[in-house]
C-alpha cells in the first residue's frame, strides 16, 4: 500500500515566532488522529528550520527544506547544503518546485544534481514538475512532464526510489484563475505512473507516492484524494492556517 502524504509548503511566509505558532497548533490537531498509512510535512523558511524541528520533535509531524544546493560546501552566498539541512534534524527536501524553476532558473540537469546530491545524503526528495499554461493549451503537458521527470530522475538506479516522492503541480491552475479538475489531476498521475512503470517496473511505480500540488483546498481535497493514483498534496496557501490544513488532512 502506498503511503500517503499532506506536505505543507510554507513558501517565503512566516517568521520564526509565526513559525513555531503554527506547527505547534499542526502537531496538537495531528497528534490524535489515527494516520493510516499517512505523513504530515510541513516545510518552513530556512531560518525557522531548527527551531521547527525542536518543536515537532516527537509529534507526527515531519519538516522538510524547501531548497538545497548540490554541493558540500564552498563560496555559494545564500546557499544551504545536506549537511546543514541534517545538522538540524531535517532529512527531506524539495527540489524543483514550479517557483524555484520559473523566478530562479533551476534546470532539469541543475535539479538532476541536487536530486544526486540529497540521495547520497540520505535524504528524502520531494521531487516537482509540471507544465504551465502554454503547454496545457497546446496540448504538451504530457511531454512536459515526461521530459522534466525523466531528465531529473531517470538516471537513477531502482533502489534510489525508495526515497522519491513525486509531487505534480499544474502551473497554470495555481493562482491562475484556471482549476485542474479531479479528472485531470488522475490523468496526469496516471500518466505519471505509466511512465515509471515503462522505464522500471510496474512494482516501483506502484509503489512511488505521487502528490497533487494544484491549489488544493479543504473544499477540493477530498474529491482530488479519492483519485486512483492520487496520493495525497503538497499544499501552498492552506497549509498556512492550521484549521484548513487539517481539514486536508482529514480528507486524505
Amino acid at each position: 500500500m502506498r503511503t500517503k502524504i499532506v506536505a505543507g509548503n510554507w513558501k517565503m511566509n512566516n517568521d520564526l515566532d509565526a513559525s513555531k505558532k503554527l506547527v505547534k497548533k499542526v502537531a496538537k490537531k495531528v497528534k490524535g488522529k489515527k494516520l493510516k498509512n499517512t505523513r504530515v510535512i510541513v516545510a518552513p523558511t530556512f531560518v525557522s528550520l531548527e527551531r521547527v524541528s525542536k518543536k515537532a520533535s516527537g509529534t507526527p509531524v515531519e519538516v522538510a527544506a524547501q531548497n538545497m544546493h548540490f554541493e558540500k560546501s564552498g563560496a555559494f552566498t545564500g546557499e544551504i547544503s545536506a549537511d546543514m539541512l541534517k545538522s538540524v534534524g531535517v532529512e527531506i527536501v524539495i527540489l524543483g518546485h514550479s517557483e524555484r524553476r520559473e523566478y530562479f532558473g533551476e534546470t532539469d540537469a541543475l535539479l538532476a544534481k541536487k536530486v544526486d546530491t540529497a540521495l547520497a545524503n540520505k535524504m528524502e526528495v520531494i521531487f516537482c514538475f509540471g507544465e504551465v499554461l502554454e503547454d496545457r493549451k497546446s496540448d504538451k503537458h504530457f511531454d512536459v512532464v515526461e521530459s522534466q521527470i525523466k531528465n531529473g530522475l531517470f538516471h537513477l538506479e531502482a533502489k534510489a526510489w525508495k526515497n522519491i516522492v513525486l509531487a505534480y503541480e499544474p502551473v497554470w491552475a495555481i493562482g491562475t484563475g484556471e482549476t485542474a479538475s479531479p479528472e485531470q489531476a488522475q490523468e496526469m498521475h496516471a500518466f505519471i505512473r505509466k511512465i515509471v512503470a515503462d522505464k522500471y517496473s510496474a512494482e516501483l511505480a506502484d509503489d512511488v507516492t505521487i502528490l497533487y500540488g494544484g491549489s488544493c483546498k479543504p473544499g477540493n481535497a477530498k474529491e482530488i484524494f479519492s483519485k486512483k493514483d492520487v496520493d495525497g498534496g503538497l499544499i501552498g496557501g492552506a497549509a498556512l492556517n492550521a484549521d484548513d490544513f487539517e481539514a486536508i488532512i482529514d480528507a486524505i
